[in-house]
C-alpha cells in the first residue's frame, strides 16, 4: 500500500507542476505517463532518494514541451485550400474496374480495324467532333453515329457474355 500512495503522490505533483504551464495543459496526462514509462524502462541513477520526484517532473515537463512544439509546427489548412477528392474506391471496386477495363480492351481488339480505331479515338480523344472522327477514319460524317452505335452495342454484348453487366 505504501508504494501505491507514493505513486499517487508523485503523479499528483507531476500533474500540478507540468499543468501549471498553460501551454502544456493539453499534454499533461500523456507527458506524465511517458515519464513513468521512462522510469520503468530506464531507471535513473539517483544519489538522493528524494530526487525521484524532481527527475519524474523534469522528464514529464520535457515530454510536454516536445509535444507542444510538435503541435505548434502543425499548421491547419484552410478549407478553401483543400482540393475536393472523391472517396477512394475500395480494393474490391478497383479490382472489378481493372477487370472490366481489361475485358473491354480485349473485346475492342476483336473489332475490325476501322471500328477498333473508332473506339480508340472515342476513348482517348473524346473532344473530336463528328467531322474530325470521320476524317480520321476515312468515312462520311453521317456514318459516324451509326457505326459508333453499332460498335457500342457489340461491345456491350461481348462484355455481358463475359459476365459484366451494364447498369
Amino acid at each position: 500500500m505504501r508504494d501505491e500512495d507514493e505513486v499517487r503522490r508523485l503523479s499528483t505533483k507531476m500533474n500540478r507542476v507540468v499543468g501549471a504551464n498553460p501551454g502544456f495543459r493539453a499534454d499533461v496526462d500523456d507527458a506524465c505517463q511517458t515519464a513513468w514509462l521512462e522510469l520503468l524502462s530506464r531507471p535513473p541513477k539517483l544519489h538522493d532518494s528524494n530526487g525521484l520526484a524532481g527527475w519524474l517532473t523534469t522528464v514529464a515537463r520535457r515530454h510536454a514541451l516536445r509535444a507542444a512544439e510538435t503541435r505548434a509546427r502543425v499548421k491547419p489548412v484552410e478549407d478553401s485550400h483543400l482540393e475536393t477528392h472523391e472517396l477512394a474506391e475500395s480494393p474490391e471496386e478497383e479490382a472489378v474496374a481493372s477487370e472490366l477495363a481489361a475485358a473491354l480492351w480485349r473485346a475492342v481488339e476483336k473489332f475490325p480495324e476501322r471500328h477498333r480505331r473508332m473506339m480508340v479515338l472515342l476513348a482517348h480523344c473524346p473532344e473530336l467532333r463528328h467531322d474530325q472522327l470521320a476524317a480520321e477514319l476515312g468515312i462520311s460524317p453521317s456514318s459516324v453515329s451509326r457505326i459508333r452505335q453499332r460498335c457500342l452495342t457489340v461491345l456491350r454484348r461481348r462484355l455481358e457474355s463475359e459476365g459484366f453487366s451494364y447498369p
